[in-house]
């Protein structure tokens, strides 16, 4: 039996490494693109930010484990800034690796899924690109433009049975968080109506079940987020 084959963005730790491992135990191939090494099937060192080097691994991993079922964009960069501290390098290096890598990898691996007539695209976004934060500005709107593509996307690969979806997570229990970020204490998990951060586990549960129980869903953003956004 062929195994289906899963690209994961951002895999070498995390919510991309939970999502690897859970696919991984599921029976799937997984390939990683990430710039440090991934524990996948083909872990593949590269910037998703560059479309010359997304592409290349695109083609890299049809070669090596077959045609990608499920591309999960979910590499990311996070940053609290206020809008007064937000330069120029700032704001373009967030949305070149938020929209810049979503769209490479959209750019990649779509058109093989519509000559197929299958395939699903899952993109990482954020609560924040829906209800905003405060010192986040930046992050929040290349969060908030990662959904509008993934919106129009779908749409356009409907007729094509390639569905188009995102997971919208609230403040996870990752590297990502520093251990003396505000996220982290009693007063900002007091906000949260279930007075913890979500673990990255749980995310990758959700994109798990978009991937393959979810058929009915194109265009839809999932918020497991312990309630941030209801």
């Amino acid at each position: 039996m062929v195994k289906k084959v899963a690209l994961v963005t951002g895999a070498a730790s995390g919510i991309g490494s939970a999502i690897a491992t859970r696919f991984q135990l599921n029976g799937w191939q997984v390939a990683s693109i990430d710039k440090n090494k991934a524990n996948a099937n083909l872990s593949i060192e590269a910037d998703v930010a560059d479309f010359k080097s997304v592409s290349a691994a695109v083609n890299r991993i049809e070669k090596e484990l077959g045609p990608i079922d499920c591309a999960i964009s979910n590499a990311g960069h996070y940053e609290m800034k206020s809008i007064e501290q937000v330069n120029n390098e700032s704001l373009q290096k967030m949305f070149a690796v938020h929209l810049g890598g979503l769209r490479n990898i959209a750019l990649s691996t779509l058109p093989l899924m519509r000559i197929r007539k299958s395939g699903s695209l899952i993109c990482s976004a954020s609560e924040l690109g829906i209800g905003g934060g405060e010192l986040v500005s930046h992050y929040s709107a290349a969060k908030g433009a990662q959904i509008g593509l993934i919106k129009s996307l779908s749409v356009e690969y409907a007729a094509f049975n390639v569905r188009i979806n995102a997971v919208a997570p609230g403040p996870t229990d990752t590297p990502l968080i520093p251990l003396d970020s505000p996220e982290r204490t009693p007063d900002f998990l007091n906000t949260l109506p279930l007075k913890r951060l979500v673990k990255a586990d749980e995310i990758a549960h959700a994109v798990w079940f978009m991937a393959t129980e979810g058929t009915f869903f194109s265009g839809e953003i999932i918020s497991p987020n312990a309630g941030a956004i209801i």
